[in-house]
């Protein structure tokens, strides 16, 4: 479906029928390349429906189910990793935002 905006008012909805690439390669249009980020507040991903929405379109592709990663799992060392080496960084001190750190005296 699709809304013709030179048409009259009532007369705005129209319904198209596509061949399969047809749609397809219109749908990749939306695709986006490595490193754009989504906006998921509209479509598919919109918040209330995004569960049924993705399992209709996973069951339509004929896709696999999602992997379930288990968000009870958390890391028990929350250190961030040493560039370096990758070993754990200790944290000695922490200042305070948009405070420069002050030399001894």
């Amino acid at each position: 479906r699709y809304k013709d905006y030179r048409r009259p008012s009532a007369d705005q909805q129209q319904v198209m029928t596509l061949a399969t690439d047809e749609f397809v390669r219109r749908f990749l249009l939306h695709v986006l390349p490595r490193g754009f980020h989504r906006i998921r507040h509209y479509g598919l991903l919109a918040g209330s429906a995004r569960k049924a929405s993705l399992a209709l379109a996973r069951e339509l592709l004929a896709a696999a189910p999602p992997t379930m990663n288990d968000p009870s799992e958390e890391p028990d060392d929350f250190r961030p990793p040493c560039p370096y080496c990758g070993g754990r960084m200790i944290v000695i001190e922490v200042f305070e935002r948009r405070k420069q750190p002050r030399g001894p005296p």
